[in-house]
């Protein structure tokens, strides 16, 4: 699938605010009003003290464009880069609401932010993001808008920015349409029909049937069996692959936790909380999304392999339970505690067979990206995702790069640090049991609630005998984006795409 049809809409750049291929202006800070419109603009200001707080759509005697000011207001040493995202997402949304069919968004001098001009054109990028499901029911709604345009004062650099944001778009747009689609649009059978027709330069290989599921990937399978019994709802893992022209001199691989819909199985989600458990695949969708960034840019050097574990959390008769022991792929017992923590289970053995790649593959760097844990967003909020390193990640200072480059892009991390208490509670304590799946309490009620998982998904994987002492040290690190994913009714975000693609593949 070409560049162009994974974006929201046509994308240009104009070289004149007045030209005539545009209906709406759209400048997002002060530092950033032409000459033209400056004394206007001062005028506005005695007339309104609230002009540079709230956004405003204007008609000024200097334009024959309508103008959006939507200033990104005072920023002080605690403000980030996600000031240009929302004031770009406000005017865009304004532009649209007045009538505008093709607005152009002068992009940002920022003198705090160097990413500004991107973030800038990210965010309106993302205001125009029309879900896949009203596309393809309503085409007359396929697009918000007919394009969007981009006024900067260097013409070679507003069409270098131009074309790194229609690569980071297209990648985000596949993890909005998967993360995003409906459970039955966007059943683990539709996600691998998406995933075949979008990547097709990359090599795909899918493990649908049962019984290799049960003799390869168990923990999988036990999450799988019931929603199996329903043809639309059987479960697949979706492996995606790039292989560069040159000699990899480093291998990413990624799995994501695909979770198509969460019912929270037998231990259900009782009270209304059910709702929103279509995006509990965001994970996987983010993965995928990389995998279209990574298509698209073509790293010479740099190997990367994918999982996308694609599931349906069901309930009925077939359904996994609590006291189940479950052999793991690693050959570890584990004694299912909660199926509602289904999301470490389809995801371990997949990284399992990573981990077997892993170790004649050249400096392998494994992740699980994952909408896992409540906990996640109690500890550190909406917006925030969460790196947590092994000890050899740890060493090479992982985390701490990957939280700087997501600062500096709009993508914030937190981290968080796995320590030995983490492992400690997830083993057994029964006759016959190695790990203990979970606890009874939900990850928000439980403390460390999201580090637990971490280190369960090295335990039952194998992974923690791959320390630094270890022959073959491993690199490894979970991201839990339950906070930034994005909720219902928002659409998903895409993270942490951006990031990752910047800490990773340059």
């Amino acid at each position: 699938m070409g560049v162009d049809k994974l974006l929201p809409c046509a994308v240009n750049i104009v070289k004149d605010a007045h030209a005539g291929s545009i209906d709406a202006l759209c400048i997002v800070d002060n530092e950033s009003v032409t000459k033209d419109f400056a004394k206007d603009f001062d005028e506005l200001r005695k007339y309104d003290a609230a002009f540079d707080k709230e956004v405003s759509c204007l008609k000024l005697p200097s334009c024959s464009q309508r103008i959006i000011y939507s200033p990104v207001g005072k920023l002080d040493d605690y403000s980030d880069v996600r000031s240009y995202q929302v004031a770009a997402q406000k005017a865009v949304s304004r532009a649209i609401k007045a009538g505008a069919k093709r607005p152009a968004i002068v992009l940002p001098n920022s003198s705090l932010f160097r990413n500004a001009k991107l973030c800038t054109i990210l965010g309106a990028l993302h205001e125009l993001y029309v879900p896949i499901q009203l596309r393809e029911a309503v085409p007359t709604k396929k697009q918000r808008v007919e394009s969007i345009s981009i006024l900067g004062d260097n013409p070679a650099e507003s069409e270098k920015l131009l074309r790194e944001a229609i690569t980071i778009e297209s990648g985000r747009l596949v993890a909005r349409d998967i993360g995003g689609g409906d459970p039955e649009r966007m059943t683990p059978l539709k996600v691998e029909q998406y995933i075949r027709e979008t990547l097709k330069e990359l090599k795909i290989e899918v493990i649908s049937d049962v019984e290799t599921l049960k003799k390869e990937y168990p923990l999988f399978e036990a999450v799988n069996r019931a929603a199996s019994s329903v043809p639309r709802h059987e479960g697949r893992i979706i492996f995606v692959e790039y292989k560069p022209p040159s000699p990899a001199r480093k291998t990413l691989m990624l799995v994501g936790k695909g979770v198509c819909y969460d019912t929270g199985g037998a231990d259900i989600k009782a009270g209304g909380i059910m709702c929103g458990m279509s995006r509990d695949k965001c994970g996987a969708a983010a993965v995928a999304g990389f995998m279209q960034y990574v298509q698209e840019q073509k790293p010479k050097d740099i190997h990367v392999i994918a999982a996308l574990c694609m599931v349906r959390n069901s309930v009925g008769e077939e359904c996994y339970v609590s006291d189940e022991i479950i052999t793991s792929r690693a050959g570890v017992r584990v004694r299912v505690g909660n199926t509602d923590a289904e999301g470490r289970m389809c995801m371990a053995d997949a990284l399992c067979k990573m981990k077997e790649m892993a170790v004649d593959l050249p400096d392998p760097h494994l992740f699980t990206i994952a909408t896992l844990t409540g906990h996640a967003i109690i500890a550190m909020g909406f917006g925030y995702s969460i790196v947590m390193d092994n000890s050899v990640a740890r060493a090479s200072a992982h985390a701490q790069h990957l939280r700087q480059v997501g600062e500096e892009f709009g993508e914030p991390f937190e981290i968080s640090v796995i320590r030995k208490d983490d492992f400690d509670i997830n083993l057994g304590k029964a006759i016959g049991e190695d790990i203990v799946q979970c606890n009874n309490a939900p990850s928000s009620k439980t403390p460390r609630g999201h580090q637990m998982p971490a280190a369960f998904l090295m335990q039952v994987t194998g992974l923690d005998k791959h320390g630094m002492s270890a022959k073959k040290p491993i690199k490894y690190s979970h991201l839990d984006i339950a906070g930034s994913a994005g909720d219902v009714p928002d659409p998903p975000t895409g993270a942490p795409i951006l990031a990752l693609a910047k800490a990773h593949l340059n």
